[in-house]
């Protein structure tokens, strides 16, 4: 029996081993079952989907819909300069930016897989800035980028037993597509997200704020930013707060990081 339960575990640690891939920028192995490939099609679906059933501000008529236009861009352009000073510019295969301004009290933004971006009218009130609107999509695209997702997806799929070849299509698996919601849909928004370890929010935060100053915007701007989201909190804290925890130790790390973040901010004159 013991026999039998240690060859099991072998086993195991072999599987988890082969499936393991090493993400290059931050230096980590990450479980990795499903491809890049088949979440940026699922991403795009949802995407289309949310979009088609949610109120988009057009960003022709309004200032706060161009400015996330302008900031998404501006960090899209730093990230894919980041990635080719590294030479792993095929590691953004796929991306396709969008960056969609939705009307909604929620205090939220967040990022799909391929470049996909909504960004919530309810937490402009909280950003205040551009500055501050660069520090939060400079987090949530480094969750994406750092395939912080597909990391989630794969240790709940380790732990349900699920296999799942990575060119396969992940909505002709009812597990799979359930998943994916839970850790990226729009849908995830009206349940319970999976949170982010320590270590993908302490990523986020460090390579956010990298694609931040990159982009010419002021990282020091995300004290002040978590602090204003901090004192959001209380019985029933914003969506964004319930996978992103705004609390002390993370403005130290975040004052930890910023030396580092400035030596790339150069401000870009308007």
């Amino acid at each position: 029996m013991q026999k039998k339960l240690l060859s099991a575990v072998t086993m195991l640690i072999i599987l988890i081993g082969a499936a393991c891939s090493h993400n290059t920028i931050t230096g980590r192995n990450q479980l990795s079952l499903v491809s890049e490939a088949a979440v940026q099609s699922s991403a795009k679906n949802e995407y289309t989907k949310f979009l088609s059933t949610n109120k988009v501000v057009s960003s022709n008529a309004n200032k706060d819909a161009e400015m996330v236009t302008r900031v998404g861009t501006r960090i899209a352009a730093a990230i894919t300069q980041y990635y080719k000073s590294k030479g792993l510019t095929n590691e953004l295969d796929g991306y396709q930016w969008e960056f969609n301004l939705v009307d909604s009290k929620e205090v939220n933004a967040w990022c799909m897989p391929g470049g996909k971006v909504v960004v919530y009218t309810g937490i402009l009130p909280v950003t205040q800035n551009e500055a501050a609107l660069a520090i939060v999509l400079g987090h949530e695209i480094t969750h994406a980028v750092a395939g912080h997702g597909r990391e989630r997806m794969s240790q709940v799929m380790l732990a349900q037993g699920i296999q799942v070849a990575g060119d396969v299509a992940l909505g002709n698996n009812p597990q799979t597509v359930n998943i994916f919601n839970n850790v990226y849909g729009p849908g995830a928004q009206l349940g319970v997200l999976l949170p982010n370890s320590r270590k993908q929010e302490l990523e986020a935060d460090h390579y956010g704020l990298i694609f931040a100053a990159m982009a010419g915007y002021n990282p020091q701007e995300a004290i002040p930013f978590w602090q204003r989201m901090a004192k959001l909190g209380g019985d029933k804290p914003p969506v964004f707060l319930s996978d992103h925890p705004a609390d002390e130790d993370r403005i130290q790390k975040l004052q930890a990081l910023m030396p580092e973040a400035l030596t790339y901010y150069k401000p870009v004159s308007k």
